[in-house]
């Protein structure tokens, strides 16, 4: 085999984006949700930990699709305005999840984690602004997709 066929069979990764501010804040929400994961894990409810884990393999899953440049193989979805409805959907969720965890905690581990779940909560709605405000509707879409990078 040459060299040519195994440059092409290997996986383009767009380290860009983890340095830019959207990749950072996918960081953010993800270090934030494996906090409020480890302290309901602590205070043992399961209702609380089932949330944080499945928002965190979500955000995973949008951070992985924007590393590996999937977004521009999949065109058959409008990634960015997907990633703005879990971003809107996921503070809805988690402001009353965190409101829940606030009132009704006996023991420390709900009450951090209640706290903890108002910062991702703060990520997420910078992260819904942002996408959203880059956002447009009447620009072709390889021009958003190009605008999401920065």
């Amino acid at each position: 085999m040459s060299e040519d066929q195994n440059t092409k069979t290997a996986m383009d990764l767009d380290t860009a984006f983890l340095k830019s501010k959207r990749g950072i804040l996918k960081v953010a929400e993800m270090g934030t949700l494996v906090v409020a994961f480890v302290c309901f894990s602590v205070a043992s409810t399961p209702t609380y930990i089932t949330a944080t884990v499945l928002e965190f393999l979500i955000t995973l899953l949008l951070l992985l699709l924007y590393i590996l440049k999937l977004n521009r193989r999949l065109t058959f979805f409008f990634w960015p305005l997907i990633d703005v409805f879990n971003s809107v959907f996921a503070v809805v969720y988690f402001t009353v999840l965190s409101l829940l965890a606030l009132t009704t905690y006996t023991v420390t581990g709900t009450l951090v984690g209640g706290i903890v779940g108002f910062m991702t909560v703060g990520l997420l709605c910078v992260d819904s602004y942002t996408l959203f405000k880059n956002i447009t509707f009447n620009k072709p879409r390889s021009d958003t997709q190009n605008q999401d990078n920065e």
